[in-house]
């Protein structure tokens, strides 16, 4: 079991960063392969970013070159830097762990808004 706890959304203007840190906790955490995705209202859960334990990245073309996701292993924590922010990219960000091909657990989710 991995319990997932997001944190760092915010209001920003469009152009800003934001950064959210998502910390797990549970014995194997550091095992799984750890993502970031989204949801804004009236649309599907959409993916944003992952990371593996050996740290090979993978990003949705919408925020490649602005978004980078990273990893700290010995503290459990991903973390996902947004910079140059658009309102399209205003939603609920969720962290999320894998195993295998399947996203096992989720975070609360935090609320991220770009103001234009």
């Amino acid at each position: 079991q991995v319990q997932l706890v997001e944190s760092g959304g915010g209001l920003v203007q469009a152009g800003g960063s934001l950064r959210l840190s998502c910390a797990a906790s549970g014995r194997t955490a550091s095992s799984y392969v750890m993502g970031w995705f989204r949801q804004a209202p009236g649309k599907e859960r959409e993916f944003v970013a992952s990371i593996t334990k050996t740290i090979f990245r993978a990003y949705a073309d919408s925020v490649k070159g602005r978004f980078t996701i990273s990893r700290d292993n010995a503290k459990n924590t991903v973390t996902l830097q947004m910079n140059s922010l658009k309102p399209e990219d205003t939603a609920v960000y969720y962290c999320a762990a894998r195993e295998g091909s399947t996203w096992l657990f989720w975070g609360q989710g935090t609320q991220v808004t770009v103001s234009s």
